[in-house]
């Protein structure tokens, strides 16, 4: 459509430009130089015939006026009331006032042109660096909520590894309560029964001692008649030696506590002490992960509104683009044929001036 359009802007410039010409080519004849020169001679004006300057000029004017009709052009509709009203001077000075704004025009659209070039190409280029942009703000925002999922995740449960192990340090510390009370008692038990045994065994061995030395016949009269010998339990070497026994039982049982104690002991203060070194451990990990979480959530804020602005600037650059685009699409795109088009009018109005000048309209009109 724009192609059909300029072929027709192109076919309707060139009528004009051939009115013009032949208009101002007929201006330009000798017979009308001379006629021209008496018309606007104050000496020679009486001598001048009416009647034919103005079928000269309804002729020029009618002609321009066609041409201006058909082909839509303001301006040779206002050249063609300029020669119904002004002298040709008047004429040749629009003619030149034309040119010099064709020659304007021009210069205007070259420059207009360029700029709607690097315009468009600076935002293009500054698009596309948005755009990257962007993507990788948005990466790293993706990124940055990872890895605070993941930190916030992995503090959560060190807190709770933590609060475990303090429970479980309670406990231990209940259990040790506990097992060190049993252990007294059952020492102080070990320790009483061996100290009630060692009292019967001492009663016992000043009880049946003698008479375990006393194996000989008695000396002296034998006894009265009617009562035998007395003579110590012979199972009494037995007896003693079982509470001995069990005395040395209890002793080996209250060794044997003991050391089950300081065994009991040692374990529950390494466990404490391993135990502490975990927490501790663990304590200092949630320091530093809080830390490194912190600046995270510092760093993931600047990254949103990192990204915020490039959203913004890139809706600015859309906006403009757009603008641009608006100003420049149909200068960029028909720049070739408007700057022929200017060219082959300013040459149209160059020719007119000099047919103007005193250029022969006859050559004039063969030539075309």
């Amino acid at each position: 459509m724009t192609d059909k359009e300029w072929e027709e802007r192109q076919k309707t410039r060139q009528l004009e430009m051939e009115a013009c010409s032949k208009a101002l080519a007929v201006l330009s004849s000798d017979d009308a130089h001379s006629l021209f020169t008496k018309t606007f001679n104050p000496a020679l004006v009486q001598e001048e015939s009416a009647s034919t300057t103005s079928k000269r000029r309804d002729a020029v004017a009618e002609l321009l006026s066609a041409a201006a009709k058909k082909l839509q052009s303001p301006r040779l509709a206002t050249l063609a009331t300029r020669v119904r009203l002004d002298a040709f001077t008047r004429v040749k000075k629009a003619i030149d006032d034309m040119i010099a704004q064709l020659l304007q025009e021009k210069a205007d659209e070259i420059k207009h042109k360029d700029f709607c070039v690097e315009e468009l190409n600076q935002n293009q280029l500054q698009t596309e660096k948005k755009e990257r942009d962007k993507q990788d703000l948005t990466a790293r925002i993706e990124d940055l909520d990872m890895t605070i999922d993941a930190l916030t995740k992995a503090i959560d449960n060190l807190k709770q590894e933590i609060a475990e192990m303090q429970v479980q340090l309670k406990r231990s510390g209940e259990d040790r309560e506990s097992q060190n009370r049993e252990f007294q008692t059952t020492v102080a038990d070990q320790r009483e029964t061996q100290k009630l045994l060692k009292a019967a065994l001492s009663i016992l061995g000043e009880f049946y001692k003698p008479s375990m030395l006393q194996r000989q016949e008695p000396v002296g009269p034998p006894p009265p008649a009617g009562f035998e010998a007395y003579k110590n339990n012979a199972a009494s070497g037995g007896v003693m030696s079982m509470l001995q026994q069990i005395i040395s039982d209890a002793a080996a049982m209250e060794a044997e506590t003991i050391r089950d104690e300081e065994d009991s002991q040692k374990a529950y203060e390494d466990f404490v002490k391993e135990t502490n070194a975990s927490i501790e451990a663990k304590s200092r990990d949630i320091v530093n992960k809080s830390e490194t979480k912190a600046t995270k959530e510092s760093e993931l804020i600047e990254a949103k509104e990192a990204k915020d602005a490039t959203m913004l600037e890139l809706e600015q650059l859309s906006n403009y683009n757009a603008q641009l685009h608006q100003s420049c699409d149909f200068v960029t795109t028909n720049f070739e044929v408007r700057q022929t088009g200017r060219d082959e009018e300013v040459e149209a109005l160059k020719q007119a001036k000099a047919i103007l000048s005193g250029a022969n309209f006859e050559e004039f009109l063969q030539g075309s």
